[in-house]
């Protein structure tokens, strides 16, 4: 592993830019639960040891099951999930994985049935902002296993 280079302080501007999506976002249509599906696929499909600690850890603290943490990675074979949640988890993939794959209009229009405008903005904010975050802690090697939840500090 390479020397880590401080990105949070080289760049505090584009950082405050991307904690204030965070906050945004926080307060959005999109209930926490759900952000937390998201963010925990995105990360699987991204590969982000730093994130996945972070969202499974915010995930439990706010009562998800290990259940379905576990399973979230299978969510089209899993039952644990709600037609909203596999809908969310559809667009998460889709978007994550959007290079050189133009998105289907079935499933935008799937996913645009559970969703109303305002939560279809959303949660594509919800996608792009932890894809973006996903690629910073991959770029900067952000080591992952030392995060602890908001609501146990």
């Amino acid at each position: 592993m390479s020397e880590r280079i401080p990105y949070a302080r080289l760049a505090r501007g584009a950082v405050k830019g991307m904690q204030a999506l965070g906050e945004y976002l926080s307060s959005s249509s999109i209930e926490p639960s759900l952000r937390h599906l998201i963010e925990v696929r995105a990360s699987q499909l991204n590969g982000c040891a730093f994130c996945l600690d972070m969202h499974t850890k915010d995930a439990r603290e706010l009562g998800e099951t290990e259940q379905r943490l576990y399973t979230v990675a299978a969510w089209r074979e899993a039952p644990f999930f709600t037609d909203r949640e596999r809908a969310a988890l559809l667009w998460t993939e889709t978007l994550t994985q959007l290079a050189n794959h133009p998105i289907p209009e079935d499933v935008r229009a799937k996913v645009r049935s559970a969703f109303n405008d305002q939560e279809f903005v959303d949660l594509t904010f919800a996608i792009t902002t932890i894809n973006a975050w996903n690629r910073l802690a991959l770029s900067f090697e952000t080591p992952a296993g030392s995060y602890k939840p908001e609501l146990a500090r």
